[in-house]
């Protein structure tokens, strides 16, 4: 039973947060740095709401190097297509972030979300076996 992230472990280089380095696997650092885009996106359209503009910028802003961090992360070589289409959505992602930032747009904060959501998913349902990075 392939789902459709088989394989993409191998579309990520060996990714460490300098805070979690030593505890972290990749596959977790992956999952946390997923975790903490969505975190920050959600916390950014109540910012929006509440007309918290700094906060909202600060929060994008950090959004922005999280998916930044994920798409450099991308191993193009051992992931191939996984890596490329990765790498495309991110850089989609990115766009609307900076499009959201400048025109207070809750709904290209969804789009990234609903993006981001779905590569978590794929990437949660990992099994155990699969998560690490082969050397």
């Amino acid at each position: 039973m392939a789902g459709p992230m088989r394989g993409s472990m191998k579309a990520y280089k060996s990714v460490a947060l300098d805070s979690q380095k030593t505890e972290a696997s990749p596959y977790r650092v992956v999952q946390m740095l997923l975790a903490g885009a969505l975190e920050r996106l959600a916390k950014a359209r109540v910012a929006i709401e509440q007309e918290k503009f700094p906060e909202r910028g600060e929060l994008l802003s950090a959004t922005l190097m999280i998916v930044a961090e994920l798409r450099m992360a991308l191993d193009h070589e051992a992931g191939s297509e996984i890596a490329a289409n990765l790498d495309n959505l991110y850089e989609f992602m990115m766009g609307e972030i900076v499009q959201a930032n400048i025109h207070d747009d809750i709904e290209k904060l969804e789009t990234v979300s609903r993006l981001l959501r779905e590569i978590k998913e794929g990437w949660d349902a990992i099994p155990a076996e699969q998560q690490q990075v082969p050397a």
